[in-house]
């Protein structure tokens, strides 16, 4: 689903990712993340789609919003199985959205 309802300015918290061939656990974690950044203060929406390359695209409020949920406990242990045992590599960027737009048809 894109998010579609946003009004600029904002944040998008972008994360690509390369995974390992061994990803058990990894759903059920990603779902729980989910699920628990909804519950977060400054969350906006999610974005998300997976090849060889996943990228998965958060919106947040602020940029406080965004360092309240990297230092989430339960997300931090998620991150530190990330690097243990799921990723091959991952890039992590932060941007203001200062302008959008878009089309439905």
């Amino acid at each position: 689903m894109i998010v579609d309802h946003l009004k600029p300015p904002y944040f998008a918290v972008i994360f690509s990712t390369i995974v390992e061939d061994n990803l058990e656990g990894y759903l059920e974690t990603a779902e729980r993340m989910e699920e628990l950044a909804k519950m977060q203060k400054g969350y906006l929406g999610i974005e998300s789609a997976r090849n060889e390359i996943g990228i998965t695209v958060s919106y947040w409020q602020t940029e406080e919003d965004i360092i309240a949920w990297k230092n989430n406990v339960e997300h931090t242990e998620a991150r530190n199985l990330g690097r243990e045992k799921w990723y091959k590599k991952y890039q992590l960027r932060i941007c203001k959205v200062e302008r959008e737009y878009g089309f439905t048809n």
